[in-house]
């Protein structure tokens, strides 16, 4: 029987990465991510071995030392490393979205700069939009950037970094009014900032602090972590792509690629819970027989493999309509939507499946429970994706009366 969720079309460079990855996740990651995941313990062998295969670089033009692969190959790529441990996968997303935001709308100086040195996971980098009272209203940002000379003064608190405290460069999002006049709209007035930084937590550059990891339920070994500015001074070419007022629209474009990355996670996270359940379902036995001969089971099963199948058809088919250069935020948007959600049931399935047992931490899918529930919110929750699906459709849609 051959796995669920193939992608037709692949050349023989993608099956390579893609089969050199599947190996190092079958070999390094599943044996020991629950351990780790159980101890909140940083996986730097992980990352490491993640390095030596090249992933940092994965979507970074060959000029500057990458890969130079398409969005596909990443998407694909995230979705194994997730099938065995979904908080690896959020180790190298953060980075992947500020090398594309480098990669697109950098300066030429700050593509030199930056890209080589990530491509060998030398920076590793982070990006920062979300603050403590805003959730999903980007328009509400109150940090904010005043220029003095040739630097910037940045000031606030930002929430939410994802590896806030591994990185070393930060993307991050604020309130720049200069050049743009009091009523200008909200999202012409933000400035994505390139922010160096040392690793670790507490100050790690004059103004600016990482007080610390933020305990979670799920999504463990991977940090997540505040952000404080208070006087962090910016040099002006920092600015990304040199011009303030572009923030928030270089920062939907790696919000897009993002959305690929939670979707490709999800798919990820249920084909590890499928693979689970119908492993633990020809085990189990009651009444005499295996628990997968109960029709009962088969049909979880089936309704299982089949929500696998069409998440990754969604997921795939956004990562391609990326890499064609046209515009994906619907099919982007629909992909995590439904990515996240059949996610989380495809967990639940297979935590019922393995009974009382599920609820122990001896067993995988004790893990997985605890983590499906981060697709359902993060880069933004069903409910901003349902916006996105909506607006977009009517859109295209338009009523001709």
């Amino acid at each position: 029987m051959s796995r669920l969720a193939q992608t037709h079309g692949l050349t023989d460079v993608q099956q390579e990465i893609l089969s050199a990855v599947r190996d190092f996740v079958d070999k390094e990651i599943i044996p020991v991510a629950t351990e780790l995941e159980h101890r909140d313990e940083y996986p730097q062998r992980i990352v490491d071995g993640l390095k030596e295969l090249g992933l940092f670089g994965l979507m970074i033009p060959e000029e500057y030392g990458g890969l130079g692969e398409s969005l596909l190959t990443y998407a694909l790529c995230v979705e194994e490393i997730a099938r065995g441990w979904m908080s690896v996968s959020g180790i190298i997303n953060t980075h992947f979205i500020v090398a594309y935001m480098l990669k697109q709308h950098g300066t030429q100086e700050q593509k030199d700069y930056f890209l080589p040195k990530m491509a060998l996971g030398e920076i590793r980098g982070a990006f920062s939009m979300s603050e403590p009272g805003l959730g999903s209203d980007v328009s509400a940002i109150t940090s904010k950037a005043v220029r003095d000379g040739d630097e910037y003064v940045l000031n606030g608190q930002k929430m939410w970094l994802t590896n806030g405290g591994t990185s070393t460069l930060v993307a991050v999002l604020v309130r720049s009014d200069e050049g743009h006049p009091e009523g200008t709209a909200p999202h012409k007035s933000m400035t994505t900032f390139l922010v160096e930084k040392e690793p670790g937590f507490g100050e790690v550059r004059p103004g600016l602090t990482i007080p610390g990891k933020i305990d979670k339920m799920g999504y463990k070994g991977v940090d997540t972590t505040e952000l404080i500015m208070d006087g962090l001074r910016i040099p002006a070419d920092r600015v990304l792509g040199g011009v303030t007022g572009r923030g928030f629209y270089q920062m939907m474009d790696g919000v897009e690629v993002g959305r690929v990355n939670v979707a490709a996670r999800g798919c990820g996270v249920a084909q590890r819970a499928f693979e689970l359940g119908v492993s633990y379902a020809q085990q189990r036995h009651t009444f005499g027989k295996p628990i997968a001969q109960h029709q009962a089971i088969q049909f979880k099963l089936a309704e299982m493999a089949t929500k696998v199948e069409a998440a990754h058809a969604m997921m795939v088919n956004a990562a391609r309509k990326k890499d064609s250069g046209q515009r994906n935020d619907l099919e982007a948007g629909m992909a995590k939507y439904l990515a996240s959600e059949y996610c989380k049931e495809v967990v639940e399935d297979a935590f019922r499946i393995h009974g009382g047992y599920g609820f122990s931490k001896e067993y995988e899918i004790e893990r997985l429970y605890r983590e499906a529930p981060m697709l359902l919110i993060g880069e933004g929750t069903a409910e901003i994706q349902k916006m996105i699906i909506g607006r977009r459709l009517l859109e295209e849609y338009r009523f001709q009366g």
